[in-house]
């Protein structure tokens, strides 16, 4: 048993990492939020990487140290009820209900759509998404191959093609990020708009989801220990790290400067398709739709491939991976036909619930040499977080909906007594009491066993 990898191993697991991670929404998020922060996209764009490329860096690091081989095992010290139920929650979010589907309806409407009159949208959508989960379905059913596929072909090809246009954008700008006036949020608060838009990823929820790949994939490297999982991990990591970033910094300026040549949109896709056509013409909007493409396919691979081995696991006795891989690829078809803009409104409300929830497992689980995975502290500090999370819920709800008189008060009353809940993080403070009454409750138990211990063995005999 080998402790440490080689370099081009180092090199291969973080190339995967980049791969399973770097999809759909990372392609369009941060152009549209370059665009919207103007001159405060830098500011906006360090937010951005917190949660879009540290946070989910540390999830996998996390689920290494805690020792935890699958997000089940990382939640279980709530309850095995609590660890069921989120993990289920989680990987239908990141799986067939929202983030595999929107794979498709991005590489659709960034790749497609510009070739397709309008009249013929939804027979496009209804063709190109089957034949991409077609694709996706087939690659999915061979999970062992998973880090060849994505690690060493589609990866490197996806960064080859998306260069060509950031380089592109460096060399000849489109405008200057200086004159443009940021919009709404990013005004007066850039940093705090910029984490809750590395949110959209869902890269951080994806990372305890993908933590069963990377694991796997290292075992089969020959590193079995998990101290040395976590350290390999780190390591390849930082591959990753420093190109998403490098990614995300070039996409966030191409869209802060965009606007000294295009017109404002309303999502990511349709920036990058005016960008790509400016540069390139024709050839552009093709470029673009390789570029997308891959994205796309790899991360739906990873997200397929991910959930099937989760499920399977937690429920053996049911359906085999085989089934769960076709099941969740049949129901993202469905999903994917509703489009785009629908699938990311409904979204927003199921990640702004589940971010914190997943913020205080990871960082709980990085505290396991401390706590030891403690009871107490696991269930307190999620029970407080859990309510703090469903204000969070209902101010992010459809407009319609959040004019009913039941959740506007909710939302008042977390607006007057939760600190922080104007910027998104009113789950914090409720988070931190939560952890110190753990504490203080785990003190007090290990208290009374001693006592109860000494009582019975210094107990005169008869």
């Amino acid at each position: 048993m080998k402790e440490k990898l080689s370099f081009q191993q180092n090199l291969l697991i973080g190339s995967l990492l980049f791969g399973l991670f770097f999809g759909a929404g990372n392609l369009i998020f941060p152009v549209q939020m370059g665009q919207e922060a103007g001159n405060h996209t830098f500011t906006a764009t360090i937010g951005f990487l917190i949660t879009g490329v540290g946070l989910p860096m540390v999830g996998i690091v996390a689920s290494a140290i805690s020792k935890s081989e699958s997000l089940f095992d990382m939640a279980k010290p709530v309850s095995s009820r609590y660890a069921s139920i989120f993990t289920c929650m989680l990987y239908l979010t990141i799986g067939p209900l929202f983030a595999i589907p929107r794979t498709a309806t991005v590489a659709f409407e960034v790749g497609i759509h510009p070739f397709i009159f309008d009249e013929y949208l939804k027979l496009g959508l209804i063709i190109f998404s089957f034949i991409f989960f077609a694709i996706t379905i087939y690659f999915s059913l061979r999970p062992g191959q998973i880090l060849d596929w994505v690690g060493k072909y589609l990866t490197p090809i996806f960064l080859a093609l998306l260069s060509i246009l950031l380089i592109a954008t460096f060399i000849n700008p489109m405008g200057q990020v200086s004159t443009y006036a940021a919009l709404g949020n990013y005004a007066d608060k850039p940093l705090f708009t910029g984490l809750l838009d590395g949110y959209n990823t869902m890269d951080a929820l994806a990372s305890v989801a993908f933590a069963i790949i990377i694991i796997s994939n290292m075992q089969r490297l020959g590193v079995k220990n998990s101290n040395s999982i976590a350290i390999e991990t780190c390591k390849s990591g930082l591959v990753s790290v420093i190109g998403m970033t490098i990614i995300y910094g070039s996409l966030a300026y191409m869209g802060a400067t965009s606007l000294g040549s295009v017109n404002r949109a309303n999502n990511g896709g349709t920036i990058l398709s005016m960008v790509s056509n400016y540069y390139f013409g024709f050839i552009g909007t093709i470029l673009l739709s390789a570029i997308v493409g891959v994205a796309c396919i790899k991360t739906a691979i990873g997200l397929i491939t991910s959930c099937s081995e989760m499920f399977s696991e937690m429920f053996p006795k049911s359906i085999s991976y085989k089934n769960y891989a076709i099941l969740f690829t049949a129901f993202s078809f469905i999903i994917a036909n509703f489009g785009l803009s629908n699938i990311i409104q409904l979204s927003v409300p199921v990640l702004m619930f589940l971010y914190p929830l997943t913020i205080t497992l990871i960082l709980l689980s990085l505290l396991t040499p401390f706590i030891n995975k403690q009871s107490d502290v696991y269930k307190w500090t999620t029970g407080l977080t859990i309510i703090a999370a469903f204000f969070d819920l209902c101010k992010s709800l459809p407009q319609s909906l959040q004019e009913n008189i039941v959740v506007s008060q909710i939302v008042n009353f977390a607006h007057l007594y939760l600190p922080g809940f104007d910027y998104g993080f009113g789950w914090i403070l409720p988070a931190l009491c939560g952890f110190l009454i753990g504490l203080i409750a785990w003190s007090i138990r290990a208290k009374n066993i001693v006592f109860v211990y000494k009582v019975f063995h210094n107990k005169p005999a008869k």
